[in-house]
């Protein structure tokens, strides 16, 4: 196939002078080249397109692909990870991983955990605040957990977010709205065992990769991945895998995010996070069907490096999932002729 490549590079972004943070969720040349290497070595010719804007000029200049591996996060606007998946269906462009109104919804989390929750899947308490103000209409006690509503990588994630005492809940939320220009969304914090779980597939062919279970080391920002925890990896956060034949309770885990995956419509791959409340039961918290895929530091390859699956496995299940929504080019209209 020729397979056309769409992403963000942070370095790219840098240049132009977006700070470090907000460029936290873009990707290195490194992944880039893994990624198109990967598919070569698969058979496929590849061509490196790039971010939203650079794929509007090649779509004006005539450029079509049989498929497009869209790794791309967008910049701008609670939307962003959709722009290009709505690009690629107004020209009928096959692509990689979730459609547009699945990309939109699962950045937000507030919208996410009341989709999840009218599913029947648990997670816990939850509120989403526009203005300091609105805390008062809080409706469970601490302590709580703030982040921002849509942010990924952990951003706007630190020791911070964890708010022990009511009256102190305003401010929390008032440094992440003015620093990030967006609602907070307000949880019950949950102190217990934290894991990942990585899924392949669509629907019904949709099944778990394997969990991780994420553990905090002594020099770690304690009781939360943060940001900087997951920045410092290496030196500061232990992945164990974990077995559903081993421990029920990561057969819970797994059977609610698969659940989680199915319910939101996600496809081709991702990976979702839950954490056990005070009772020791797992909730859903959040969703990722952009993955970040650099083969060492990310956490969808992490959890198939320690299941035994390697990442042109990974890659080759990712086109294999994505390959049922192909037609060849000559069987589909171009809507710009």
């Amino acid at each position: 196939m020729r397979i056309g490549l769409t992403y963000d590079l942070r370095s790219e972004y840098l240049a132009r002078g977006y700070t470090e943070d907000e460029t936290a969720e873009f990707d290195r040349e490194e992944t880039i080249d893994a990624i198109d290497a990967t598919l070569q070595r698969l058979g496929h010719e590849t061509d490196r397109v790039g971010n939203a804007l650079q794929l509007v000029e090649r779509l004006a200049a005539g450029r079509r692909w049989d498929l497009v591996f869209n790794i791309a996060e967008g910049m701008i606007g609670i939307g962003r990870e959709a722009q290009i998946p709505a690009l690629l269906d107004a020209y009928e462009i096959p692509y990689t991983f979730s459609d547009p109104l699945v990309m939109s919804l699962t950045l937000h989390k507030g919208m996410t955990k009341r989709v999840i929750r009218d599913a029947g899947v648990p997670t816990c308490d939850f509120t989403v605040v526009e203005h300091p103000d609105e805390t008062a209409q809080v409706r469970f006690g601490p302590p709580y957990f703030v982040k921002p509503v849509a942010e990924g990588t952990g951003k706007g994630v630190s020791p911070k977010s964890i708010v022990r005492r009511r009256k102190d809940l305003p401010e929390a939320c008032r440094l992440l709205i003015e620093t990030y220009r967006q609602p907070v969304l307000v949880e019950r914090f949950l102190p217990g065992r934290e894991f990942t779980t990585a899924v392949i597939g669509t629907g019904r062919q949709a099944e778990v990769l394997g969990t991780m279970e994420v553990l905090l080391l002594a020099a770690a920002e304690p009781q939360v991945y943060s940001y900087h925890n997951k920045e410092n990896f290496e030196a500061l956060v232990r992945y164990r895998l974990v077995q559903p034949a081993d421990d029920p309770l990561v057969a819970a885990v797994e059977d609610i995010a698969l659940r989680a995956w199915r319910v939101l419509g996600c496809r081709d791959a991702g990976r979702l996070d839950l954490r056990c409340d005070k009772r020791g039961r797992p909730q859903f918290i959040e969703v990722n069907p952009l993955a970040g895929l650099h083969p060492e530091h990310s956490d969808l390859p992490i959890i198939c490096g320690l299941v035994g699956v390697s990442f042109e496995r990974l890659i080759a299940r990712i086109l294999a999932s994505a390959g049922q929504r192909v037609l060849p080019l000559k069987t589909r209209p171009d809507p710009c002729a």
